[in-house]
């Protein structure tokens, strides 16, 4: 059933599939190894890679599959395609700094359904995601590159960001790369920095912007909106007691997060799309307890427990504060809510997670 039948565009209209159309392997790649619906197929161990082709192999974290990454990506499924091969991305999960550094790692820009989902959209065949233990770990780069990319990857050419680092202390250069791989047959290719403005393109600036609310700098970085994707999870009913029931979602212990506060969003899931509200903050009005994240999908109704959403960021409506009682911020949330009925892209066009679009978020702001 359908409660809208206009575009999605059309703010407050949630669109059902018809003849369950969607999954969530189309809708943000989970149940991604099964390669379906345009999802790279994602395998665990090199010798699950296809044994036909001469295999063109990226090697990185690539967290958040911004627009530096998918300089490297795009050459990569070119560099395949020309030879009739095969492109493979060699990654590791979870990320090395949550093994290494635990206390310092990083937080996550895109989970591993989430990055195979942009990857296939980039044309890439199988992503590898190699378990990172403490035996990968303390690999030093020559074993790596003997071991690994050599015998059990067999790769025919190498694609690197130039601050790649690899084994044991990350003692492994581009440089030695570039030398093992010659007397190895292997060519291998280093790309350099991009720049927007004078920023280089990096997982850390994308996480920087995000953590300061710059949905817009977000997007630029990326080419694309940015998506926290997570289950769905019983919460307090704070916001159905207002009037605006909200969907609590547990995006994993290490999700990175945009800054506390109101942001309009499009939620994905199993039942279709639309607009919808996304509260991240410490519920100050109330008490002030751990960061929940919560969103309100505006003209929905149903059970939503145990199900993933997709939540793409549009915009910062304002910060998160506390009110003088839940009879003001039920006022507030209207106004939030009518806020987010009434947004439009600024530019031509509505910019989505394909990185293959074309489209330019310099529009939109």
């Amino acid at each position: 059933m359908e409660r809208c039948r206009s575009s999605t565009a059309m703010a407050g209209c949630w669109r059902w599939p018809r003849r369950g159309r969607w999954g969530m392997a189309a809708v943000c790649g989970h149940g991604s190894s099964s390669g379906v619906d345009g999802a790279v197929r994602v395998i665990h161990d090199p010798s699950e890679l296809p044994v036909y082709g001469r295999r063109a192999v990226a090697i990185g974290v690539f967290d958040g599959v911004h627009r530096g990454h998918q300089e490297i990506l795009n050459a990569l499924v070119a560099e395949a395609r020309r030879h009739e091969g095969v492109s493979v991305v060699l990654t590791f999960d979870p990320h090395p700094e949550t093994i290494l550094r635990p206390q310092t790692a990083p937080p996550i820009l895109t989970p591993l359904s989430e990055k195979a989902a942009l990857m296939g959209e980039l044309g890439v065949d199988r992503l590898i995601a190699l378990p990172f233990d403490a035996e990968v770990a303390a690999m030093p780069a020559a074993s790596f590159f003997r071991e690994m990319v050599v015998a059990r990857v067999k790769a025919g050419a190498l694609f690197v960001g130039f601050n790649f680092r690899f084994g044991a202390g990350g003692d492994g250069t581009v440089a030695e790369l570039a030398k093992w791989g010659q007397a190895a047959g292997i060519e291998v290719r280093v790309f350099p920095p991009i720049r927007r403005g004078r920023k280089v393109v990096s997982s850390s600036a994308v996480r920087e912007a995000l953590a300061s609310g710059r949905i817009g700098e977000v997007e630029r970085l990326l080419g694309r909106r940015h998506a926290l994707v997570g289950s769905v999870v019983p919460g307090r009913g704070r916001g159905r007691a207002l009037g605006f029931p909200t969907a609590n979602l547990d995006l994993g212990p290490h999700a990175a997060l945009p800054a506390p506060g109101i942001y309009i969003v499009d939620c994905q899931g199993p039942q279709g799309e639309g607009r919808g509200l996304l509260y991240v903050g410490h519920r100050p009005t109330f008490e002030r307890g751990p960061v929940s994240v919560e969103a309100h999908l505006l003209d929905y109704e149903g059970q939503l427990y145990g199900q993933v959403l997709r939540v793409e960021l549009l915009a910062r409506l304002r910060g998160d504060r506390a009110f003088a009682g839940p009879e003001r911020l039920r006022r507030q949330i209207q106004a939030d809510v009518a806020r987010a009925r009434a947004w439009r892209p600024e530019g031509p066009g509505h910019l989505r997670r394909n990185c293959r679009s074309g489209y330019n978020p310099e529009v939109m702001r």
